[in-house]
């Protein structure tokens, strides 16, 4: 599907963050519509902060994903890594590596680690709509989607978060990206905004939402970003290393086996059609 078309229907899309190949390819079979390359969920397998990410980094990862998978992929471009100048480059080596749209965000460069701890650091708005700008101009394809964030719901008031949203949309933002917190604020922000929005989800997934994803669909939603994958991931590797370390049974392989799971892998990696090649050619 087209990701500007998929932008086109009134439905939330659930686009959870990847941060490798593996991940993606196991997201497409999951079923999604589109993914999510997070800098907060990459940040964290590296044992860093998405603050200690540079531009190349992520788009080497954008990179390798999309040679793995077909699905559209939004590059969490972080605050586009710089002033105007520098996210106008942002903007084409997205577009270079293969990415379908960047989100660009309102927040001091360089990122602080408080970020992580519930306080931003807001630019002024005259700065982000010059970057927003840029990154409309610099773009060469025009199926290339600006996504322009603001943090204002959070970290200075609702009132300025819709300022902000409405100048980032003069400014030529295709998406908007705010962060309501509670299911009024939701409904709130779709009412004065309307299509297309993106928000990350607060809790484990929709079922914590406390609304439907159909109602968010007829708000405007259009995205809706998942980060807990990084807390999956966390989880899983912690118990299997603690696990093998204590001699006992890995929880994630319990009611399977090494080779039925190692079966399933290859699968995901589709071993099968690579084992058919070398027969055709090499393997005569």
């Amino acid at each position: 599907m087209n990701f500007r078309d998929l932008l086109g229907r009134k439905t939330a899309f659930l686009a959870p963050a990847v941060f490798n190949p593996l991940s993606a390819r196991l997201a497409e079979q999951a079923g999604f519509k589109v993914l999510y390359l997070g800098g907060g969920l990459l940040g964290y397998v590296k044992t860093v902060l998405e603050a200690n990410l540079g531009l190349t980094e992520m788009v080497q990862a954008g990179v390798e994903i999309r040679a793995a998978c077909n699905l559209p992929l939004i590059l969490d471009g972080t605050c586009g890594w710089g002033d105007p100048m520098h996210v106008g480059f942002s903007v084409r080596a997205a577009e270079a590596a293969g990415f379908c749209a960047i989100e660009i965000e309102d927040q001091l460069l360089p990122k602080r680690a408080h970020h992580h701890a519930g306080i931003e650091h807001m630019i002024a708005q005259e700065l982000m709509v010059d970057k927003v700008c840029e990154a409309v101009r610099a773009r060469r394809d025009r199926e290339f989607v600006i996504i322009a964030r603001t943090n204002g719901v959070r970290a200075s008031s609702m009132d300025d978060a819709l300022r902000r949203a409405t100048a980032y949309r003069e400014a030529g933002a295709d998406v908007l990206y705010l962060s309501p917190r509670t299911p009024e604020e939701m409904r709130f922000v779709g009412e004065r905004l309307g299509p297309p929005l993106m928000f990350s989800l607060p809790g484990d997934g929709p079922q914590d939402l406390g609304i439907s994803l159909d109602e968010l669909g007829a708000l405007g939603y259009r995205l809706l970003s998942v980060t807990t994958p990084a807390l999956w991931f966390h989880r899983a590797m912690q118990q299997g290393y603690r696990a093998l370390a204590a001699g006992k049974p890995v929880p994630a392989l319990a009611g399977t086996s090494r080779k039925a799971e190692q079966d399933a892998l290859h699968d995901t990696l589709g071993l099968d059609a690579l084992l058919a090649l070398e027969k055709a050619t090499v393997e005569k």
